[in-house]
């Protein structure tokens, strides 16, 4: 590990209940984001995700992503090109089908691998980076996002759905009142 990897990792290593938490994987996302995977408590390989953006003031606190907030995003960038992020959509929900949990040690090390996640979607990064410009987060930081969330959801519990409602609410541009229902875990199952 380098200089700058460590840095990193003590970046984004906080404290919980007087513990020091250390990430398992850390990565910055186009100078704008970081991103870490740490040790979850709900299973085994179980996975937390937080990460951190760059604002005019610096780098903000570390944050759990909610599925809310990349919910909001995907809205925006649906007002913005409805039909690109309609693609968009199709490429997660095809993602959230081909995704498998995480069920070894082995395989969680193959997975959280920094050379593994940024190349396994090049293609998708081209293919949407114009629709990153709109809204808040990069097509680079959503799908990235996306995986860890997915993996999270599908390792702690494999007949998982609700990421996937979420993206076939979005996709079938379900009211707002459906879609932030879906996304705050209040949605009708």
């Amino acid at each position: 590990m380098n200089d700058k990897d460590k840095e990193l990792f003590t970046f984004m290593s906080f404290k919980k209940k007087g513990e020091k938490i250390v990430p398992l994987f850390v990565t910055k996302i186009n100078e704008k984001f970081i991103i870490a995977v740490y040790q979850g408590t709900i299973s085994k390989y179980d996975i937390l995700i937080r990460y951190r953006q760059k604002n005019e003031n610096g780098w903000s606190n570390i944050r759990t992503p909610k599925h809310i907030h990349w919910a909001v995003d995907i809205l925006i960038k649906m007002h913005a090109d409805k039909s690109k992020t309609q693609e968009f959509l199709d490429f997660l929900l095809n993602m959230w089908d081909e995704i498998k949990p995480i069920r070894s040690a082995q395989e969680r090390e193959n997975i959280l691998n920094i050379k593994y996640l940024s190349e396994i979607n090049q293609k998708e990064f081209k293919e949407f980076e114009d629709l990153g410009k709109k809204g808040e987060y990069s097509i680079k930081f959503l799908i990235l996002l996306a995986r860890l969330l997915m993996l999270q959801e599908k390792t702690n519990l494999e007949t998982a759905y609700m990421f996937k409602n979420l993206l076939e609410a979005l996709k079938k541009g379900e009211d707002i009142f459906k879609i932030v229902s879906i996304a705050t875990h209040r949605g009708k199952k």
